[in-house]
């Protein structure tokens, strides 16, 4: 995007201009350097400053850093978010950028006259529900229209997004951003005069090796009031100040997480080996001698890592195991080794 001038350096020209040290024919001319010279569009005037855009920015960023831990525990998975850029168009012009079909969220601005758009790519919608469903969403999602089911699948997804976007705001204003529709093509979506200036926030989303978009939709005459109170020291004090409040709740929201996840828990009681013909020729009632002694220890293995020592046993007439100690670091190196020396 072009530097914008500011309205002293376009009183500065016209007073050039108007004293003649300045003149328009030598500029169209090509005395002046193009690097002497920035365009500036008088059809679409900006209406946030570009401290104002840092200012969205920063909040922004607040909201794709803790939306990226809410997705990683519901999608296990590895996901990053980053804001890519914060931009400023026409409304007609953001609609028209829009896929089709899309899946476009609008949410009420709880506050002033104006609603909001999250639009999410079909694709990255497809693979979160893929994943919440227990796919692996490996392979490229073609786009598509999501179904009746699918939708309701995702719309939880969607209200935690707005939840989140609502405590990064907070910092700056009181805003509750409230689900409103869903809609699947953009000319049915009407939240703004086709000339207004919209903020357009743009998201890089990425799932595992895959990338997909995201954008935020904002008028910018449901935002005025809050916009113009809007100046670079005020935010960046209030995201320090916030910052190890931040840090605790997402150590909480982790550490809640991880205490519900399951892990699988096995109890080895040993190993031994067979030969193919030894296998084919088991009948019932053969024995199979392991490479565990009666009297020895035995292992418990969490999520396929061997990582404490126990005894079998039985409680209440069902089989159990009673933990003695953790495994040491020699001694799965110790028991690897006498067991590849067994096989051989």
């Amino acid at each position: 995007m072009a530097d914008v001038l500011s309205q002293h350096e376009i009183d500065n020209i016209l007073n050039e201009m108007t004293s003649g040290n300045l003149d328009v024919d030598q500029l169209l001319s090509g005395k002046y350097k193009k690097s002497d010279v920035s365009n500036y569009d008088f059809r679409r005037p900006n209406r946030i400053s570009k401290n104002q855009v840092r200012t969205l920015n920063s909040i922004h960023e607040s909201f794709a850093e803790v939306f990226s831990y809410f997705l990683v525990s519901k999608l296990q998975t590895v996901v990053s978010i980053s804001v890519t850029s914060v931009d400023q168009l026409f409304y007609s012009e953001f609609i028209l950028s829009v896929s089709n079909p899309s899946c476009i969220y609008v949410f009420d601005i709880e506050g002033t006259d104006g609603s909001g758009i999250l639009e999410i790519q079909p694709q990255l919608a497809l693979t979160i529900i893929e994943r919440l469903l227990g796919g692996s969403a490996d392979a490229e999602t073609k786009a598509r229209t999501i179904t009746p089911i699918e939708q309701s699948v995702i719309r939880g997804v969607v209200e935690h997004a707005l939840s989140d976007l609502r405590n990064a705001w907070r910092s700056i204003a009181e805003l509750n951003f409230t689900y409103q529709r869903l809609e699947m093509e953009a000319d049915f979506v009407q939240i703004a005069p086709s000339s207004e200036i919209v903020v357009i926030v743009s998201f890089d989303v990425n799932i595992g090796s895959h990338t997909y978009l995201m954008n935020l939709c904002f008028p910018t005459f449901a935002l005025e009031e809050i916009l113009a109170r809007l100046n670079r020291q005020q935010v960046t004090t209030a995201v320090f100040k916030a910052s190890p409040q931040r840090q605790r709740e997402n150590i909480e929201i982790m550490k809640t997480q991880m205490s519900t996840t399951y892990l699988p828990v096995v109890a080895e009681l040993g190993k031994t080996t067979l030969t193919v013909n030894e296998l084919m020729n088991l009948e019932p009632g053969d024995v199979l001698k392991t490479s565990k002694k009666i009297n020895q220890e035995i292992e418990i293995i969490i999520s396929g890592r061997r990582k404490l020592a126990a005894r079998p046993g039985s409680v209440d007439g069902k089989k159990a195991v009673r933990i003695i100690r953790p495994l040491k670091e020699e001694e799965l190196v110790d028991q690897d080794l006498i067991y590849k020396a067994e096989e051989n």
